[in-house]
């Protein structure tokens, strides 16, 4: 049977991963990314998968900050102890008796040592623990969404390209585990670096601070002008790589026919094409992008000279130590890392969410309608099918089966015959309830199909299509495929009733060989041999040939055939 659905499904999607340089951290770090439709919502349904593990959370919010705080007061007691150095050069010079300190700067570095230990410490515990919180949440969501994939109707796949679905469970949940093992701590972090360099700067000098903050707005200026001119760019380099990574997917998987009408060069037009137009809006993005820290570093170095002449000034009146100017001037060069951080983060988690909402939009997809609870003894199913007045189509303004009316009795053979797009292959789709019928009944047994559990209605039928599946497995799991505690003897004996032990034979591995992941290490003939043979080895009540022998030969055929 051949039935064309005359619906349009979509290309399939970028399948690899996130474009150049824009991953966290990258060169387009602080690029705006793709922005979610329903921000609060989708943070919402994340929070509560993270709602589980509040107590992991909380112990991780403790050692971060505290591995901070201990990293922060770090530069105002080494000051101490550059004062201390520096008193005791100058009581030298001055010949008064009194020399440099040994025993209390020593005491001051094994302090500082101690801290440091700690701050590693505490910040080696939160990484462990938010790292573990992260897996078991994408774990998690990994799980729900192939959960949900089988609960899906056939018509969400219709309409959806695999490697959308692929992506879902790849890369959108590969990027909000990223996120959440390393940005989640990062923001807790650098606000509360922000927060305590800020403290620290105005305990030691409100002027010099107030100095030090003017390069923030400056800072600001550049950075916003910098993203406005780079964002056109960085929007057209993930086109192109889409385009790209869709073009060599496209010429991978159909080189046959590339090569069998000439296509070749026509092929490297297209990819010369992509990747001239990437290479151009990839160099204007990161060139760029590229121009962001040399002028904060610019910046920020103006900031330090303007700190330092103020230090000094404030230092020979007296009003300042010279461990205050250091411990200072340590505080204004990390200032801006917390900045930048908070705002790479803000960009990530727009990433982030919008990933996620994706991800939480496929697990709320309609599924298929609830199973009966009706109990059926399926021993006693004869194999008898009715068709009655059956209607259905795939889109509403188009009826693909009207009225159909069809008996079938126990042990019938019958053929289905009708030319391309007739509807064929979508009797079998409604009889094995893929789609349920807009009106009318199929029966089984004169029961309504409705009335079965999917489970139990399938495993009435065996089905065996002109598009074959088999999987990178060996040749005998294959055909067990079919029922997984069958026998070796009984596998081998489905094997030779559909013809397929012969050459399984003259295979270097016989049953024991694997095929590739296209299974192009066997014939498209021998392929349907060997779902002819899962389909005997099920040994159904009901077996449905989709042209299940359009590649094999006409004397293998007849002998199926018998065998059946």
């Amino acid at each position: 049977m051949s039935d064309q659905n005359n619906i349009k499904t979509p290309k399939r999607g970028n399948m690899g991963g996130g474009g150049m340089g824009r991953g966290p951290g990258g060169p387009a770090g602080m690029m705006p990314g793709e922005k979610p439709k329903d921000f609060k919502g989708s943070l919402k349904k994340l929070a509560r998968y993270l709602s589980a593990y509040k107590i992991s959370l909380f112990f991780v919010l403790i050692f971060a900050v505290a591995s901070t705080v201990f990293m922060i007061v770090g530069p105002k007691i080494l000051g101490n102890a550059t004062t201390a150095l520096f008193e005791g050069v100058m009581n030298m010079i001055a010949d008064n008796g009194k020399g440099i300190d040994f025993n209390y700067i020593g005491q001051i570095i094994l302090i500082l040592l101690g801290l440091y230990v700690i701050a590693a410490l505490f910040s080696y515990i939160q990484g462990y623990i938010m790292t573990g919180v992260s897996m078991k949440v994408t774990y998690e969501l990994r799980r729900n969404i192939f959960a949900k994939i089988n609960r899906l109707p056939f018509k969400y796949f219709d309409k959806t390209s695999y490697g959308e679905v692929l992506s879902f469970l790849t890369n959108d949940i590969e990027t909000v585990n990223q996120t959440l093992n390393q940005s989640v701590t990062q923001i807790i972090t650098s606000v509360a670096t922000l927060v305590g360099i800020l403290i620290m700067m105005f305990s030691i000098s409100w002027q010099m601070t107030i100095v030090a903050l003017l390069i923030v707005p400056i800072s600001f200026v550049i950075v916003v002008n910098i993203v406005k001119k780079s964002q056109p760019h960085f929007s057209e380099q993930q086109t192109y790589l889409g385009h790209i990574n869709g073009h060599v997917e496209e010429m991978y998987s159909g080189h046959n026919v590339v090569k069998a009408f000439n296509g070749e060069a026509s092929s490297f037009e297209t990819f010369d094409h992509y990747n001239t137009t990437l290479y151009s809006s990839a160099w204007k993005s990161q060139f760029l992008s590229g121009l962001m820290m040399p002028m904060m570093t610019f910046i920020g170095n103006l900031g330090y000279v303007a700190v330092c002449i103020l230090g000094g000034y404030l230092a020979v009146n007296g009003r300042l130590s010279v461990g205050d100017i250091q411990a200072f001037i340590q505080y204004v060069r990390q200032f801006t890392q917390p900045i930048m951080q908070i705002a790479n983060i803000s960009n990530i988690l727009q990433q982030t969410t919008a990933a996620a909402e994706r991800v939480f939009t496929f697990l709320d997809e309609e599924e298929e309608v609830s199973e009966s609870t009706t109990a059926f003894d399926l021993a006693t199913v004869s194999g008898r099918v009715d068709f009655d007045h059956v209607n259905f189509g795939y889109n509403p303004d188009k009826t693909v089966i009207k009225d159909f009316s069809a008996h079938i009795k126990e042990g019938q053979k019958i053929a289905i015959v009708g030319p391309t797009g007739a509807g064929k292959t979508t009797i079998v789709k409604l009889l094995m309830r893929f789609y349920d019928v807009e009106s009318g009944a199929i029966l089984v047994d004169g029961h309504n199909i409705k009335d079965f559990s999917r489970g139990d209605l399938r495993s009435l039928f065996g089905m065996v299509l002109q598009d074959t599946w088999l999987y990178n497995a060996s040749i005998r799991d294959n055909i067990k495929y079919g029922r997984l505690d069958a026998t070796d003897a009984e596998v081998e004996a489905a094997a030779i009733a559909a013809q397929v032990d012969y050459f399984v034979h003259t295979l270097p591995d016989g049953y024991n060989m694997f095929l590739n992941e296209e299974a192009s290490n066997v014939s498209q003939g021998q392929k349907q041999l060997l779902t002819i043979a899962r389909a005997i080895l099920a040994d159904p009540k009901i077996l449905i040939l989709d042209e299940a022998t359009s590649s094999v030969d006409t004397r293998t055929e007849v002998l199926i055939q018998k065998a059946m």
